[in-house]
């Protein structure tokens, strides 16, 4: 049998259950799981499904995008963006239509910088033509002639 290659998916569900301070059953009862099919997943033996990452991510409280970054279903490619957005969506001091607030802002900002999220969450090429540049990017002013 091939290796899933899913140990750091298990290792780090082990860790976030336990900052939980939730035992095996007691996670696999909230996420509405099987506890041998959780134990599984932690040990690295199985590959859970995007929906059982996003029932487990719910009853622990921590954001699915992170664990499927984990599991290897998002690329890396916005690492930065999910554990922005993690942070966010655990906090514990703030409610969560603070939180939907705060990732609409954060989002803004992004798409303001040039960010769009998607499949490759590169700058976006600006495809206006708004004239000449000068070698700084900034649009060129052109005076009439005398």
């Amino acid at each position: 049998m091939a290796s899933l290659n899913v140990g750091n998916l298990g290792e780090y569900l082990r860790e976030q259950r336990r900052n939980a301070q939730l035992s095996l059953r007691q996670l696999a009862d909230a996420a509405g799981v099987s506890n041998p099919y959780l134990s599984q997943i932690e040990r690295g033996l199985r590959k859970p499904s995007a929906e059982v990452l996003q029932q487990v991510a719910k009853a622990l409280r921590i954001s699915a995008e992170t664990l499927y970054v984990q599991a290897g279903i998002l690329d890396e490619r916005d690492r930065d963006e999910v554990e922005t957005r993690a942070a966010v969506l655990a906090d514990p001091t703030i409610n969560e239509r603070q939180k939907q607030v705060l990732l609409q802002i954060y989002e803004s900002f992004r798409k303001e910088n040039g960010f769009e999220s998607g499949p490759t969450d590169k700058p976006r090429e600006d495809t206006t033509d708004d004239g000449p540049r000068t070698a700084d990017g900034s649009a060129a002013t052109t005076e009439p002639s005398p």
